[in-house]
């Protein structure tokens, strides 16, 4: 194999589908603004994800700092280590506290059962992942946040399409954030939104996301600019045509890769909760004692044979610099993530990944499993 096997890929519809709507955007003189594909990948994003209200974003970072500027966050928010450092990044940006909490062993992510402990006078949020686009434990999060009157703002970038009981996870708590980043399940290349409840909340977060404008002469709030543009938006429309195949192949091959690594002492996939519509955003796999060579020795053998599996999520936000000296940081306080963060890598997984690959990837973990230390080689 002479090219490289990245852990994710965008989807990429053929070219000839998206010609048409850059001729339309090209003849309106409409480059964004709200304009008409805007409008229109609003609203059939809002149908197909089961959702009232929906406001789109440039990207997912922008979605997440606007979502606590709309709720007027302020003190600390509560929050898991174990995630992409954006997550934390908009805390800070906004001003607030993180804090963090461990994580569940199960789904990997924020510990429920932890967070109560968690709470004080100055805490005024909760901000949980669903990590890989397995759902929280929402009914245990929101009983405590409606105890104590807290806000809940969901980091639901991996959660797109998902649904619990036939609900989208979406729907919970007071916002959700989607990220719709190329290696995203559904992208507009670079993208987001927030997802709210009630017309009022949307023109709030619209009006944010425009720099505070109602109209020509009037700025009710300092806002940002966070809006998308049409090529966006209409790169987006043509990603939603496709997105049901897409989830279709992405399941399948998961579904190959639970077969090809199943006897393989010390490798475990993640386990799916009963009840839940999962989108396969990714493919995490343990590697535990049991298994011949650390999580990194794999990742570096994987890595000299050209498939770029990711650790993800290694380091934990809570080892950077800008958030280490909290008390909630410190590694006793945080068991579990820290296990996680040394035992877990993504494996290749996108829409056209060929099962040829998987069987290359999974034939070095078992041979890595029998006969270490294995040479890197120059292909497969």
């Amino acid at each position: 194999m002479e090219k490289n096997i990245f852990v994710t890929r965008p989807l990429l519809p053929p070219l000839k589908e998206f010609i048409p709507y850059l001729e339309n955007i090209w003849e309106s003189q409409h480059l964004t603004n709200g304009g008409p594909y805007h409008q229109q990948l609003e609203k059939d994003l809002a149908d197909y994800l089961g959702v009232e209200h929906l406001c789109l974003f440039s990207n997912g970072t922008l979605a997440l700092l606007t979502a606590f500027q709309v709720l007027g966050i302020t003190g600390e928010v509560i929050t898991t280590p174990y995630s992409f450092v954006a997550t934390a990044h908009s805390l800070l940006w906004n001003g607030l506290t993180p804090v963090f909490v461990d994580t569940d062993p199960d789904t990997f992510n924020l510990d429920a059962d932890k967070l109560e402990q968690a709470i004080t006078p100055a805490t005024t949020a909760i901000l949980p992942v669903h990590c890989y686009g397995i759902p929280c434990n929402t009914r245990k999060i929101e009983e405590l946040a409606d105890a104590y009157g807290l806000k809940v703002i969901y980091d639901a970038a991996h959660a797109f399409g998902v649904k619990q009981d036939g609900v989208s996870v979406l729907r919970q708590g007071d916002l959700s954030i989607l990220s719709f980043h190329a290696t995203k399940v559904f992208n507009t290349i670079e993208g987001g939104a927030i997802i709210c409840h009630d017309a009022k909340m949307k023109q709030r977060i619209d009006y944010l996301k425009n720099f505070g404008f109602v109209n020509e002469t009037t700025v009710v709030a300092a806002g940002i600019n966070g809006k998308m543009n049409e090529l966006q938006a209409a790169y987006g429309l043509l990603q939603l045509q496709h997105i049901d195949k897409a989830l279709d192949d992405r399941g399948r091959l998961c579904r190959h890769y639970n077969r090809l690594l199943a006897d393989i002492p010390g490798i475990s996939p993640i386990s799916v909760p009963d009840g839940v519509t999962w989108n396969y955003a990714y493919y995490p796999i343990i590697v535990s004692e049991d298994f011949a060579l650390t999580r990194d020795e794999l990742y570096e053998l994987l890595k000299g044979n050209r498939i770029m599996a990711r650790r993800y999520f290694y380091p934990l936000i809570s080892s950077f610099f800008m958030y280490k000296f909290a008390d909630s940081a410190k590694k006793e306080n945080l068991p579990v993530a820290h296990q996680l963060a040394d035992k877990v890598i993504c494996l290749p997984l996108y829409p056209g990944l060929e099962e040829e690959v998987q069987h290359k990837i999974a034939g070095l973990i078992q041979l890595a499993s029998v006969s270490p230390p294995f040479p890197a080689a120059s292909s497969l």
